[in-house]
């Protein structure tokens, strides 16, 4: 055999093993698993019952707003996240007027994509209009992180003028 039969047995030899599927690896149920937690947690947001989020977190989870602004950083738990940090940022809008657009989901394995955008009237003055998104890993039916990214640049000069 000459060195160019041999490179080619050896290269198709090791393209020939097959990829595991989803189904063989469970892939698609966590993936359907995590997508409908997160479906349900945009449901819930989307109409505004700030309370009943809760129950979607582990007693461990994350959120971290990334950036450089007043409330960028990582807040842990349930009660720190929704009664702490989310007041915080719904503190800074003229009561009423906060809107939640969903856009959808993009899910993998435990991580979940999600997309919405946030409407409304800053006390400062201006009309906050924020394109979201956040990447959640769930683990065991709950949400265990979150990392959110927004336009920290239009959240700064509308929001925390």
């Amino acid at each position: 055999m000459t060195a160019t039969e041999t490179a080619n047995t050896t290269a198709t030899a090791t393209h020939t093993a097959a990829p595991a599927t989803p189904e063989a690896t469970g892939t698609t149920a966590t993936t359907e698993t995590s997508r409908a937690v997160v479906q349900a947690y945009m449901d819930t947001l989307m109409t505004g019952d700030i309370p009943a989020l809760k129950g979607f977190f582990t007693p461990t989870s994350t959120w971290t707003l990334a950036g450089d602004l007043p409330l960028s950083r990582t807040w842990t738990g349930p009660a720190e996240i929704l009664e702490e940090f989310v007041p915080a940022m719904l503190a800074r809008f003229e009561a009423d007027s906060v809107e939640f657009a969903f856009d959808g989901l993009l899910a993998d394995g435990d991580r979940v994509l999600a997309e919405w955008n946030t409407r409304a009237r800053a006390k400062a003055g201006g009309r906050y209009d924020q394109h979201c998104l956040a990447v959640f890993t769930v683990a065991d039916g709950r949400i265990a992180a979150v990392r959110e990214y927004i336009d920290t640049l239009h959240a700064r000069t509308v929001v925390f003028a």
